[in-house]
């Protein structure tokens, strides 16, 4: 483990005393207090923080209870599809879209929890890790860490070594890995794989192409929320990002985002299991070179992506908005469109930028999924 310690989970003897120092930041207070109704049961909270010491036992005893509030709070139910066709004693890396910097993951744990599987290990970029606080956070709750904006050669190094951990998560320790198919969250509702996540996989592999993926158990996942408690912020900055050759987000801009994903109404949230990769993994790599079987297997995930990403009645609605006819208005309701189109006037009234192109940017991240479900296996 010596080479993994700068971005492995906290080991079950390094809890405690993480978590001492956890609930001694003045910053991680005010969160806790917060999330909680009343002075009185924040402070129970961080009493019984203290306590605790082991990862399984600050997740069944916090952060399980505190998911389920944010979930009763914030969603009208999650929704799982397809999971039934997984064992629960097997481990699996989940390969999944991004829409949200901390539920997307959060709320899987819950679901896998929920089915009787094991605890999943979430990759975090170190970009967002933003105090110290946040650091101690998710190290307690099974969180690896994927180093960014390093040089040239020390990206190799760092992504020689994530490749590492992932396959030493799934075949020595045996836990299940959740990683975003892409770098940052989708902002334009187009759900891609980026090939230089599978190169990243493929570091560690000592066989064949074909052996070393199969080895990873991949499984592409979709995750949807019928509202996207981030789209105004998303439409912002991919307009600053336009009209504004150096624009940068700040670590606040993160911010403020991981706190409008959990507060945020989002509607119904599905997590849709698409079918593993291992049952194509011969046919997408026979007698390519790895260049070609690494772009094969991409778009495979891809498929899989959107063919298990929910489209609800806003996706249908933004989409014949966009293309200006009604061919989806079996799947939605004027009451819905009415209540759809509201939301969006809403959100984008006060940006400082074109209203069409504020317009048009926000129901693309609605329309896309939409756009790419049928462009790969016809009209819905």
């Amino acid at each position: 483990m010596i080479e993994f310690e700068d971005i492995r989970p906290f080991n079950d003897d390094e809890v405690n005393a993480s978590l001492q120092q956890l609930v001694g930041d003045l910053s991680f207070q005010h969160i806790i207090k917060s999330l909680y109704p009343s002075e009185e049961a924040a402070q129970k909270i961080l009493q019984l923080m203290a306590t605790i010491q082991s990862a399984d036992e600050l997740q069944g005893e916090i952060m399980y209870p505190l998911l389920e509030n944010i979930q009763a709070r914030t969603t009208d139910g999650i929704f799982v599809s397809q999971m039934d066709m997984f064992n629960p004693e097997e481990r699996y890396l989940f390969i999944s879209n991004h829409r949200d910097i901390i539920l997307d993951s959060a709320f899987l744990n819950v679901v896998m929890h929920k089915n009787g599987f094991s605890k999943t290990e979430i990759a975090i970029g170190d970009n967002l890790l933003i105090y110290n606080w946040i650091k101690l956070l998710v190290r307690l709750n099974r969180t690896f860490i994927v180093k960014r904006n390093l040089g040239i050669r020390e990206q190799l190094s760092a992504s020689q070594k994530l490749s590492a951990y992932i396959r030493y998560a799934l075949i020595q320790k045996q836990e299940s890995v959740w990683i975003a198919q892409r770098e940052g969250r989708t902002k334009d509702g187009n759900d891609q794989t980026q090939s230089a996540l599978l190169k990243m996989l493929n570091m560690s592999n000592k066989g064949s192409i074909s052996d070393g993926f199969r080895e990873l158990n991949i499984v592409p996942m979709a995750i949807s929320y019928e509202i996207e408690p981030c789209a105004k912020s998303k439409v912002e900055e991919l307009l600053n990002r336009k009209h504004t050759p150096d624009f940068a987000k700040t670590q606040q801009d993160d911010l403020k985002s991981m706190a409008n994903g959990i507060t945020q109404p989002k509607g119904r949230v599905s997590f849709g299991f698409g079918n593993p990769l291992n049952i194509r993994i011969d046919e997408l790599t026979q007698g390519k070179s790895n260049n070609k079987a690494i772009q094969s297997i991409t778009q495979y995930i891809d498929k899989r992506i959107y063919a298990n990403y929910k489209l609800w009645p806003n996706n249908y609605i933004a989409a014949d908005i966009l293309s200006k006819n009604t061919i989806h208005n079996t799947h939605y309701t004027s009451a819905e469109k009415d209540d759809f189109v509201e939301r969006m006037n809403k959100a984008i009234s006060d940006l400082d930028f074109d209203r069409n192109e504020s317009e048009e940017m926000y129901l693309n991240i609605y329309a896309t999924p939409v756009f790419n479900y049928e462009k790969h296996f016809g009209n819905v």
